[in-house]
């Protein structure tokens, strides 16, 4: 939960229901944190074998290079990873044809990154220096 406000009693309903037997909840903590203290404690549960079922890709990782990583990281663990709301990422990390998958998400999210950062470039060079505007009065 990225607020203090959300209440988590509707997703872990969704989870209990989907099969999950115990259920972490970083209460506050935004998903772009890297170190959120029951993410930490829910990556030394898992073993090898094990499904983490999630709601949804963003309540793990807040950025698409987390997404890529962490998708990769529990690949190699032999952890699965089930998401109630995006079944295409119901793939198994540990295969030649899963790790292609990751490895084509890898460079699409680059791309969107190396995309962004392209169009915010030609934004700023395009930008009228501040306090001069060409709608201006001459004195």
């Amino acid at each position: 939960m990225s607020t203090r406000e959300q209440n988590p009693q509707s997703q872990e309903a969704e989870l209990r229901a989907a099969g999950a037997t115990k259920i972490f909840v970083d209460h506050g903590e935004s998903s772009r944190i890297a170190s959120r203290p029951h993410w930490g404690v829910c990556l030394d549960y898992m073993r090898s074998g094990d499904t983490l079922v999630i709601r949804a890709l963003d309540r793990i990782a807040g950025t698409e290079r987390m997404a890529i990583e962490m998708i990769r990281e529990l690949g190699e663990r032999g952890i699965k990873l089930h998401s109630l709301t995006e079944p295409f990422l119901d793939i198994d990390a540990s295969t030649p044809m899963g790790e292609a998958i990751i490895g084509i998400m890898a460079v699409l999210a680059q791309l969107r990154v190396s995309t962004i950062r392209e169009n915010t470039r030609r934004d700023w060079s395009t930008r009228e220096p501040r306090g001069k505007s060409a709608a201006a009065p001459l004195s």
